[in-house]
């Protein structure tokens, strides 16, 4: 590198260094006025009044209410060279303090981000179009942050403290929340908001991202209504909740469900005849908990055709798999995992918290309970897909045997049907399926319908 080349580099990072510091001022600029504003605008009202109106049902309603007094506070506080834009941020700013949850309420608003994280004052980062971004200090102190957690949940009749300093709830909005506070979160009060969307509740809606092609969509379907026992199984934020938010639309409308959650979040908006069960935590004196366990224990006096349970993940996993061999099939769960041979080892693990048998044994009951294994993924760049599809069934010698229906090349992101599930013909068979249906289903497959035959 020349000596001109190195005193360019050197003028450009400077250059840069100085529109990062300028850029930090004018923020730090506005901090101070928001700080003073609010202060100013909270003593004309008064404090007690200001918390009346921020603990109101109505925060649209507050805030309405509000905004005039910020903006006279404001044009009165002789702040000179605010752009239009600054302004009106600031004054935003101050009603999602004052009746919100500060800088996290505009992310709240927006339908688009799917997760928010605070990490102490230390980062802050939300998930959008399945990638995470950065939200460049947001918070002030750690005093702030507390503030927002005990906003959230203390409608709910939850509270953190250091006696109790961690917390799960559900928002009436149906967005579950995870906080944590010092002295077990090291670096200041960490939250995280998991956000929920309704845009998403069919198969054909997933069809239309490119999550899956709509001859697989078909097969999934076909599977639900011929009353297949399925796990969807999958990672963290892979989409398992979506996914089967999806197959559930698909269970006849003369069903009874009864779905149990850890936190409610399946979605049966134009199902008539449903029971959703959600777990509850043991309070502060460590009473009163409401395991899964015990949900899917009393669901089963409930008299339900289908049994949905939100994630398997402790002793209820044998109680599950009872309850889908002894009369509920077609009943549909979500597992961690990361492959279908990996789902039936946990859930072997999990099953002997419920129970003390061998593993063989316990592999019998799998075999015998469960029909299929669904995977969702999401790939690198944050796009989720539904991937395998693995047939689930006793083998000769005894265990599971594991049959691949659906393969899927990340790589290509191409979907294959390797071979076709024996519960199709079953169905054309007895009379389940109708078989101009079935024909045209299995010629929008891809390959000819011969080969796909000769595999079934």
């Amino acid at each position: 590198m020349s000596v001109l080349e190195r005193v360019k580099g050197a003028e450009r990072f400077d250059d840069e260094r100085d529109s990062w510091d300028a850029d930090r001022a004018e923020n730090e600029r506005l901090r101070q006025v928001r700080r003073d504003v609010k202060r100013e605008m909270m003593e004309r009202i008064g404090f007690d009044e200001v918390a009346r109106m921020a603990t109101e049902s109505d925060a649209a309603r507050a805030r309405e209410e509000l905004r005039p007094v910020v903006e006279a506070v404001l044009n009165t506080s002789g702040v000179e060279g605010l752009a239009p834009a600054d302004r009106a941020r600031v004054v935003n700013d101050i009603l999602d303090d004052v009746v919100g949850l500060g800088p996290l309420q505009s992310l709240l608003d927006d339908d688009s981000v799917s997760e928010i994280m605070v990490n102490g004052c230390v980062s802050a980062f939300y998930e959008q179009g399945g990638k995470l971004h950065a939200m460049p200090d947001v918070f002030e102190s750690d005093d702030q942050i507390r503030v927002i957690i005990d906003r959230i949940i203390s409608p709910l009749g939850r509270r953190v403290d250091e006696r109790s300093p961690l917390v799960n709830a559900r928002l009436p909005s149906g967005y579950r929340v995870n906080a944590v506070i010092p002295p077990i979160a090291i670096d200041g009060p960490a939250l995280t908001i998991r956000k929920f969307s309704d845009r998403i509740s069919s198969l054909d809606q997933l069809v239309e991202l490119g999550s899956l092609p709509a001859w697989y969509a078909q097969l999934l379907s076909f599977a639900v209504a011929l009353r297949q026992d399925l796990a969807v199984v999958g990672g963290t934020g892979s989409g398992k909740t979506t996914l089967l938010n999806a197959l559930s639309c698909e269970i006849a409308l003369g069903e009874r469900i009864v779905t149990i959650e850890d936190s409610a979040e399946l979605k049966f908006s134009r199902h008539p005849h449903v029971i959703r069960l959600e777990a509850r935590e043991a309070s502060i004196e460590g009473e009163g908990a409401v395991t899964i366990r015990d949900l899917v224990t009393n669901a089963l006096r409930m008299r339900p055709d289908r049994i949905v349970v939100g994630e398997v993940r402790g002793a209820e996993c044998i109680d599950m798999l009872q309850a889908m061999s002894t009369g509920h099939d077609g009943s549909l769960t979500t597992l961690h995992a990361g492959s279908a041979r990996e789902a039936i080892v946990r859930l072997t693990l999990l099953s002997r918290y419920g129970i003390d048998l061998p593993g063989d044994l316990i592999e019998e009951q799998i075999a015998m309970a469960l029909d299929g294994i669904v995977m969702s993924m999401r790939s690198s760049g944050g796009a989720r897909f539904v991937s395998t599809y693995t047939g689930v069934s006793r083998a000769e010698s005894g265990g599971v045997e594991l049959t691949e229906y659906v393969s899927f090349d990340r790589a290509t992101r191409a979907w294959e049907l390797v071979r076709e599930p024996p519960f199709i013909e079953e169905a054309v068979r007895a009379g389940a399926l109708n078989k101009k249906e079935v024909a045209r289903w299995r010629a929008s497959c891809p390959g000819s319908s011969e080969r796909l035959l000769r595999c079934a």
